[in-house]
């Protein structure tokens, strides 16, 4: 079925007449074999990142046990139990294979590898003291397939305290393992620096919402969209990460980063819009959540989009239904997107961007790998969770 008017992504524009059908790719056609959503790294390399967590739990709560805080440790090891590392732990895992593909091989020893580890857990932590504070703040139910942490009996708000415990649990991690390192003081002020831009992406979503909760649907452009994403999902989930990896390896060159940096934003735009998709129409048994942006009247990408294409009357739909808690009034936000075809606007939209960003990464030079920024495409393609 072909469009009839043409849609806007990112101010990049895409001819409407374009059939759905047409929106096979070439990378489409070099992953045939691939399935929707491999593995960052294989199975055992997984096992070797999660074992020395017990370790680093171990090393945060033992010198408080034995000192004047027992009960407070037992309580933060139960806080780092449920809160780190029950996720995909995608952004450890790449922070250790962006390490081991850049390092040189001579370099990749026990030693080496452990603290690549190390540090992948320190970027879990601040993934963890987002994701706790963003809960409270969304009024989210579900996260990982459990209730949120917030929820759980006798902890409410103080929530809060035990996610600034994870946050700062990670300098002292980067202390005892790195202060010798190099790249000690680039990798501390990079966590600091991702840490405050995280933070101003998040303001720039709050305030897409008035005193009462209810939705600016005037600011919901693309132009805000997509600093919101910059902001709050792509400089900690990809541009860190690989940051990070490049530091241990002793990498400082600016260009490299530069390159790295602006093919890795791209990742994490992409990799937001099909985090808005999915939370609509994703399925909660496969996503492990029960999607919200809806109720919470988030500027999400389908919100602009469809405001983008509404009519009149169908601007009326979104203000008087969206950002409702109501079950109608989410089924009719769901209904008008669909009206508004954009399930299919997504499809063919994920695909375009997939080749835009896989021709960026064959221009990559400097002597950066082009297989880890390939990996790293192939993990988020098509995903379903």
């Amino acid at each position: 079925m072909p469009f009839s008017r043409t849609l806007e992504f990112s101010g990049q524009t895409m001819d409407s007449t374009k059939e759905e059908e047409s929106a096979l790719s070439t990378i489409q056609r070099t992953m045939v074999n691939s399935n929707p959503s491999p593995s960052l790294v294989s199975k055992e390399q997984s096992r070797e990142f999660m074992s020395i967590f017990p370790d680093i739990v171990r090393e945060l709560t033992e010198a408080g046990r034995s000192q004047e805080l027992p009960e407070v440790m037992r309580k933060f090891a139960r806080v780092l139990q449920y809160n780190v590392p029950t996720g995909k732990k995608n952004r450890g895992l790449l922070t250790v294979m962006a390490y081991k593909l850049l390092e040189d091989p001579d370099k990749l020893t026990p030693e080496n590898l452990r603290l690549a580890q190390v540090l992948g857990w320190c970027v879990e932590f601040l993934e963890a003291f987002f994701i706790m504070t963003d809960d409270v703040m969304d009024n989210s139910e579900l996260r990982r397939g459990a209730p949120c942490w917030y929820r759980q009996p006798g902890v409410g708000l103080s929530a809060l305290n035990d996610a600034i415990m994870i946050e700062n649990a990670i300098y002292g991690l980067m202390k005892r393992h790195f202060r010798h390192h190099p790249a000690y003081l680039t990798m501390m002020e990079l966590f600091h620096e991702t840490a405050l831009k995280t933070s101003y992406g998040q303001s720039l979503d709050t305030m897409c919402l008035d005193l009462n909760g209810k939705p600016k649907l005037d600011m919901f452009t693309m132009n805000r969209y997509t600093s919101i994403v910059k902001y709050k999902t792509a400089y900690y989930s990809f541009q860190m990460p690989v940051a990070l990896g490049m530091y241990l390896a002793n990498m400082f060159d600016e260009e490299q980063h530069r390159q790295a940096k602006t093919i890795l934003l791209e990742m994490g735009q992409f990799f937001q819009i099909q985090d808005d998709f999915l939370d609509c129409f994703g399925d909660p048994s496969t996503t492990g959540k029960i999607g919200t942006d809806i109720q919470e009247g988030k500027c999400t990408w389908l919100a602009v989009v469809a405001l983008q294409r509404a009519t009149p009357e169908q601007r009326k739909i979104m203000e008087e239904h969206y950002g409702r808690s109501e079950p109608v009034s989410v089924q009719t936000i769901r209904r008008l997107y669909e009206d508004l075809s954009l399930p299919n606007t997504y499809a063919i939209y994920e695909e375009e961007s997939f080749n835009i960003i896989r021709t960026h990464i064959q221009q990559i030079s400097k002597g950066l790998r082009h297989d880890l920024f390939f990996k790293i495409m192939e993990k988020i393609y098509k995903r379903e969770c």
